[in-house]
This record gives structure tokens, sequence and C-alpha cells, in this order.
């Protein structure tokens, strides 16, 4: 339930939402941006959406790029909204056995690293090991359950609600994963539109995210949710999107 009505930040709309007297925020671990080469989501926009749906933390991990986290957060700082929305600067890195996310990055990590090297160089930047789809067998570019075995002990965060897995019976088994080892766990859109960016969250009381531990209380606090949309229906109505928001003004 909404605890008041929105307000407004220089026109943007302000979605506050509130539980019980207390303010509360979504946060989406796994998005993409402009940056990647398969999304188009110009960064100026996401500012806008992230208060319109309350998504207040995003993580950007955009494919084999860092510098589309920094970007955003100057963003945000040049339109002070810093006290209200969080980046993460973080990267999906394609690993020589699949794909592995950091997050809290400093630089870029090149691709085509070991699985053990990629999640050692996240460690040297003083990030977090993000574990994302990595139980779907038709995810093309999942981490290999071998490599998965072996970095299993460098893993500081699992997501366990994935909105583009193929059935939503692998977010299941990578709960149960984490849940086996006592990891905190995260929910990501793998947003390749702007309107995808929050259809998978975790919900958690309000602040402003800085830090690895200030991410990792609020996941401790956070109750995951999200929209599940199986990826041949998402893909076209990305494309779908993609086409529309060429015409769109809001």
């Amino acid at each position: 339930m909404l605890g008041r009505p929105p307000h407004t930040i220089r026109g943007l709309s302000n979605n506050l939402v509130f539980r019980e007297g207390v303010q509360v925020m979504r946060m989406d671990l796994h998005c993409h941006t402009e940056v990647s080469h398969d999304c188009r989501t110009a960064l100026r926009n996401i500012p806008g959406w992230m208060l319109r749906t309350n998504t207040r933390v995003i993580a950007v991990t955009d494919h084999d790029q860092q510098r589309g986290g920094p970007e955003l957060q100057q963003i945000i700082r040049d339109m002070g909204l810093d006290d209200r929305l969080s980046v993460i600067a973080g990267e999906e890195v394609t690993t020589s056995e699949g794909e592995l996310i950091g997050l809290f990055l400093q630089e870029r990590i090149p691709p085509g690293l070991t699985p053990e090297e990629t999640a050692s160089q996240i460690k040297e930047q003083g990030g977090l090991v993000m574990l994302q789809h990595g139980f779907d067998p038709l995810k093309r570019y999942r981490l290999r359950s071998e490599a998965i075995s072996r970095i299993a002990d460098q893993v500081d965060i699992v997501e366990t609600f994935n909105s583009r897995l193929s059935r939503h019976h692998w977010n299941r088994v990578a709960d149960d994963w984490a849940t086996a080892r006592t990891l905190p766990v995260c929910a990501g859109s793998d947003a390749h539109t702007l309107r995808d960016i929050g259809e998978a969250w975790v919900e958690t009381p309000f602040r402003v995210i800085y830090t690895s531990d200030d991410l990792l209380a609020s996941l401790r606090e956070g109750q995951l949710a999200g929209n599940w949309t199986h990826p041949v229906y998402a893909y076209g109505r990305k494309q779908w999107r993609n086409f529309n928001d060429q015409f769109r003004r809001d």
C-alpha cells in the first residue's frame, strides 16, 4: 500500500512507499544499459524510472563493461538525487566458462579469464562476487556447474530470483544452493529495456547504499519478489518496447 501520494522532484514522479510507517524501497541487482552491446536503454532515462517504480537501488551490470555504473552515478549526482537513488557499479563478465557478476567494481575486468581469475580480480577491487542465473541449463552463457563448484567459496551473493530464466524452477534451485551455504540472496530483472528495470526486486527499508556492507545489511532485511516472464516472450516484448520507445514522450 502507498503510505503517501507521490511527490515530484523536478517534474519526476517520486513514488514513496511505506510499510507500517517505515519507508521501503526496491533493489534490482542485475540491469543492463546502452553500454551493453544488446541493450538500448539510455542512461539519462534511468533515474526517472527508478523514482517512478520506487526502485531506489540498481546494480548496472553491463556485458564486459564497467563504465555504465559510474556514468549513471554522475548523472544522478548532477540531478541532485544522490540522497534518494543508489547505483552500484558492476559488470557481467564473460569468463572462459560462462558469465559471472562483480559488484562495487572500480574498473573493468576483461573477458576470457577463468572463473577463478575473474572472482579473484573482483575481490582485489574490494567487490562482491554474485552468482546469477547459474542453474538454468538453457541459459547460453550460464556459468558451468563445474566452475560454480570451484568458486563456491568465493561467492558472496546468489541471485535466486531472475526474471528471465526458462523456468521459475531454476530460481528455486539457486535458492536451495544459497541456503545450503547460508549465503545472502538477491533478485535481478536482467533488464534489457527501461521498463524491465525493477521487474525483480528485494524490498527493504530505505537507505542509501554506499558500500558492500550497506548492501549486505539491506539484503539481510529484505524480501524477494518479482515478475517472471518466459524468455521467448520477453525477447518479443523487448523488440516491441525498443520500437515503441522511439515514439514515446513520457
